[in-house]
């Protein structure tokens, strides 16, 4: 049952798209102007390029940021041009130049993935400059120009978004908003008896992995520059921070509703309360999608659903577990139905407010508005281009030297296919082009792309044979170019084998217009992928760095993320348990900062840990290590970070913390921090009769039980 906004929507009204337009414009601007208004098309279309190349490092983010990223690509893209322009008379001077700068150039992914987009800009404008041999003189004529077409699409960029910098900010939340309804979505699975839970599970793990990616796009987006005086009146940034504030909350919700989804279908499988819990988060997940369109598009979110029913219905249901004995027979399973029934009335509670903040009322405050300072600044996504980094790196136990050193060698065999099989030299460049772009440091990854890429390619030359065949107007044929170029820059991140085909698409009738007598080129290009696909193949199992060497140390990472968590969530309801009971709350503000903090780096983690355990699942079955060691691991630290954000709840609507709870957290984090899997001497969790504190009794019995199958799985994972 799928009833989320239709991606189109989605699709139109999302930064992608936007960006998409921004980046085709101004790639294509240089050409246009010099070629139409100076009758300089040769010049215009290698302003083009280089303005192209720069196009592919502007994606989404914030605006000085990305001007730093794109005037570095632009400087280090003419460095490329220069190398490879003034060795193109010579084959083996071109080639040493193809190579080395293809290490190099790859080596650049030690930055993550800004560096990476660096690397392939420069990569691709290589690429180009080996279409023709260039004289001396030549090199610096098209290195010139090359460099103000990228130059320029840098300031239309910059300039162009700071126009639009309140609007990239509400498509930025939108996407975010989108991934928050799908992971609703995906939760409201867990509660269908009639599904699998293990596949429900692995879709949920994914879907919380891009829910994370996306927030923190949306968190450098909307927190950015916040704490200026001038934009606390601003109504539209005092929703897009509401709306903000609300979303997490909403995270925060589900997370602390990651029930024991095997318990509830055995114990209530057939039972209409798990349609109800079912219905209601999929209404909630249509609200937000809801909600999201309208901000993506500036509008006030009218239409919403009501989970009234459902409530009332669990509610009901809730009543009867206790007057039928079920309550007294399966404590474990009545109070996490109790659990999700108040937290699916908090989540209405918030989504009712986010259709009132779209409204943007002239009385509207902000939220926590105590929390919007400068120390924002910890939770917002940084980038440091170090070149200790770089060197530090030059060694066969570092992944991205293999990487680099594996991109190198599909340098060499596309470079010798190209001049060693007749035919192909004229074109050989699109051989190495495809190489580039396909190979990742990660073989699951490449060989994804080499599939998607392939798939592309060929539809996309299928649509260009179509479009010369039957269009004749040169004019509607640029048309259809413009089109498929803004597609294929706008589906870059959302969809690769799509933006594959329509990119091919636009490079192919950009040719064909060029040189409408040549129509070999189409298939000509349809070859050099499949060849090149082949080259990227089989260069991935040279040097391969398999995701099973990654996954020891993040695994540490999300144990200590989870440790951190559980500390600071308690150390924060000890501080408002005291300031209910009138004591002073000089350190709440802190406590509280240091655990939204905290929040933040366990979601990365799970996030990290989780991507990579599903990528290595995708390689072959002989590279991967500890397979239940690692699912299990995930399993365990989702559960505990969930019912760590329940137990934090329930404390806070109490006067005290047991001390009893207190001494038996304190036992398990030694036990998480020694990891000494003789649990011998640590006692069983308090149980609390069924009082005013019986709630408790879940979420502590199942962080003793997370804590202890985490330092075993962590064991293993030493041996």
């Amino acid at each position: 049952m799928d009833i989320s906004i239709p991606q189109l929507q989605r699709f139109i009204f999302g930064h992608h798209f936007y960006s998409g337009i921004r980046r085709a414009a101004g790639a294509l601007l240089p050409v246009l102007v010099l070629g139409l208004g100076f009758n300089l098309f040769a010049e215009g279309l290698v302003a083009s390029f280089g303005a192209l190349c720069i196009a592919f490092i502007d994606q989404p983010g914030p605006h000085h940021n990305r001007l730093g990223e794109m005037l570095r690509g632009a400087f280090l893209s003419s460095l490329a041009v220069i190398i490879t322009g003034l060795a193109s008379n010579n084959i083996w001077a071109e080639s040493a130049a193809v190579v080395l700068q293809c290490f190099g150039f790859s080596l650049l992914s030690v930055y993550g993935k800004k560096g990476t987009l660096i690397g392939f800009a420069c990569l691709l404008l290589m690429t180009v400059t080996l279409h023709s041999p260039l004289s001396h003189h030549e090199v610096w004529t098209h290195t010139l120009i090359s460099l103000s077409g990228a130059l320029f699409y840098a300031i239309f960029s910059y300039f162009t978004s700071r126009l639009m910098s309140i609007r990239e900010k509400e498509q930025a939340l939108a996407i975010a908003l989108f991934a928050t309804a799908d992971y609703l979505t995906s939760r409201g699975n867990m509660y269908s008896a009639d599904s699998e839970l293990d596949s429900n599970y692995r879709h949920l793990i994914t879907r919380q992995a891009d829910m994370i990616e996306k927030h923190q796009g949306a968190r450098d987006m909307v927190l950015r520059g916040l704490s200026n005086l001038n934009d606390k009146g601003d109504r539209r940034r005092i929703m897009l921070w509401n709306l903000f504030i609300e979303m997490l909350a909403i995270v925060d919700t589900m997370v602390a509703t990651q029930a024991d989804y095997a318990l509830l279908q055995s114990k209530l499988g057939g039972k209409d309360i798990l349609l109800f819990m079912h219905d209601a988060l999929f209404k909630m997940a249509l609200d937000l999608d809801r909600i999201a369109l309208a901000v993506a598009r500036n509008r006030i979110a009218r239409s919403k659903n009501s989970v009234k029913a459902e409530l009332r219905a669990i509610e009901f249901d809730v009543k009867a577990m206790q007057q039928n004995g079920f309550a007294v027979r399966e404590p474990d399973a009545y109070s996490v139905c109790l659990q999700i029934l108040k937290r699916l009335r908090h989540n209405a509670n918030l989504i009712e407010r986010m259709y009132v903040y779209t409204r943007s009322a002239e009385d509207l405050k902000p939220l926590d508005s105590a929390s919007i300072n400068d120390s924002l600044s910890a939770f917002l996504s940084t980038q440091k281009f170090n070149p200790r980094q770089l060197t530090s790196n030059l060694h066969l136990g570092s992944p991205f030297c293999r990487y680099a050193l594996r991109v190198a060698l599909g340098s060499i065999i596309a470079l010798a296919a190209a001049n060693l099989i007749p035919g192909l030299m004229p074109q050989g460049y699109w051989i190495l082009l495809t190489v580039i772009i396909i190979m990742r440091p990660g073989f699951a990854l490449t060989k994804q792309r080499n599939g998607f890429r392939l798939s592309g390619t060929i539809i996309g030359c299928s649509l260009a044979l179509a479009a010369v065949y039957f269009i004749e107007s040169h004019q509607i044929l640029a048309g259809v170019m413009v089109l498929a170029l803004i597609i294929g820059c706008s589906l870059i991140l959302v969809n690769f084998m799509a933006a594959a085909a329509f990119n091919t698409l636009a490079m192919l009738i950009a040719f064909f217009l060029l040189n409408p007598a040549d129509t070999s080129i189409i298939g000509m290009r349809a070859i050099d992928t499949i060849i090149g696909c082949c080259i990227a193949y089989v260069c991935s199992y040279f040097l391969p760095w398999w995701e099973a060497q990654f996954m020891p140390a993040l695994g540490r990472a999300v144990v200590a993320a989870n440790e951190q968590y559980l500390i600071r969530s308690l150390a924060l309801v000890d501080l408002r348990q005291k300031v209910m009971a009138g004591g002073a709350d000089e350190s709440l503000q802190k406590a509280d900062f240091d655990w939204r903090l905290a929040r933040k780096n366990l979601h990365v983690a799970l996030s990290n840990f989780a991507q990579a355990f599903y990528r290595m699942m995708a390689e072959p079955k002989s590279q991967q290590r500890g397979v239940a060691i690692y699912n299990g691991l995930m399993i365990q630290c989702h559960m505990l970070a969930s019912q760590t954000t329940s137990l934090m709840t329930i404390l806070s609507s109490h006067e005290s913390t047991p001390e009893s709870v207190k001494l038996h957290v304190s036992k398990l984090l030694e036990s998480l921090k020694s990891g000494n899997s003789d649990h011998g001497g640590l006692p069983s969790p308090p149980i609390f009769a069924p009082t005013g504190l019986s709630d408790l009794n879940y979420p502590l019995n199942q962080i003793h039980k997370s804590i202890l199958a985490i330092v075993r799985f962590r064991a293993n994972l030493t041996t």
